[in-house]
Formats: C-alpha cells, sequence, structure tokens
C-alpha cells in the first residue's frame, strides 16, 4: 500500500501526473530510499494495420524500488515492514527528477549509508525545467513542509 498526505492512494491520474517522488522506509530499522517512478508505461498496440501509442498504467502498486538491498530486506522481512509514502505527484519526469535529487540531497543518503538504501544520485535536470519546479513546491509543499512523511529524520 502507498500513502500521499497519510491518506491510502491507489490510484493516479496519470495524464496529469506521470511520475512521483517516493520514500520508503524500513519500519524495523529506520532505513529509507528516496526515489521516483513513473505512473505509466508507454506501450505500442496495433490498430487497424497501423501502430499506435498508448499509455498504460505501470506496475507503480506492486514496486519496491531499485535498490538490490531493499528488494532482499522486503523478502526477508516481509511488505508489512515497510511504509511507502509518495512525496509528490510530478507533472513531469524533470520535475521528479529534480525533487527526488533535492531530497537525496537534503537528507544526505549518501553520507548516511548506514541509514539509507540509497546508493546514487543521478538526476538530469534542465534549467528551463526549474522555473515550473519551484512554482510546484511552492504551491505543493510550501518550500519544505512535506506532509507524507511520517517520523522522517530532520535533514539539517
Amino acid at each position: 500500500m502507498w500513502f500521499y498526505k497519510n491518506s491510502p492512494i491507489d490510484s493516479i491520474d496519470f495524464a496529469e501526473y506521470p511520475t512521483f517522488v517516493y520514500r520508503i522506509t524500513n519500519l524495523l530499522t529506520g532505513k529509507f530510499y528516496i526515489g521516483y517512478k513513473q505512473s505509466y508505461f508507454q506501450k505500442t498496440k496495433q490498430v487497424k494495420g497501423k501502430k499506435k501509442k498508448i499509455k498504460v498504467e505501470s506496475d507503480w502498486k506492486t514496486y519496491w524500488s531499485s535498490s538490490e538491498e531493499l528488494q532482499r530486506d522486503v523478502i526477508l522481512h516481509g511488505e508489512d515492514s515497510f511504509r511507502r509514502d509518495i512525496l509528490y505527484l510530478c507533472r513531469s519526469v524533470s520535475m521528479a527528477s529534480y525533487l527526488e535529487m533535492r531530497e537525496q540531497i537534503d537528507y544526505r543518503v549518501l553520507e548516511r549509508p548506514d541509514e539509507t538504501y540509497n546508493g546514487i544520485i543521478n538526476a538530469r535536470v534542465s534549467r528551463m525545467h526549474l522555473k515550473n519546479v519551484l512554482k510546484y513546491i511552492r504551491e505543493v509543499d510550501n518550500g519544505r513542509q512535506i506532509e507524507s512523511v511520517v517520523d522522517s529524520p530532520d535533514p539539517r
């Protein structure tokens, strides 16, 4: 189960929010992972002899990150030992990439290997998208107030 603003969420309008930034927390150890995920896949469908691109919901409901260490812990401890929070519903991949990187840096994920599952920060963000991202940040989280993270460590 995923949570958004402390409420369970089981659907995402992927036309409006094609990506999201998330945090998965191991409830037994407090260890966490910050990443982003696309809410849809683009597939090709044969329609009257022609190929047509269509969007279908991704595997986000069953997704447990790209971290092999986290995936092993989920198998070892069970899904109920983890909490999955959506931090941001994003209107573009660029927005998600920037917000993921910002969260990873704010929480110093690479400096805390015993407390996080993240092993790399990888982002590609262009300056032209940043204006929209900053507007979104002000609208959604009032600069740093993230309601969906429960008992998160202070990033400072």
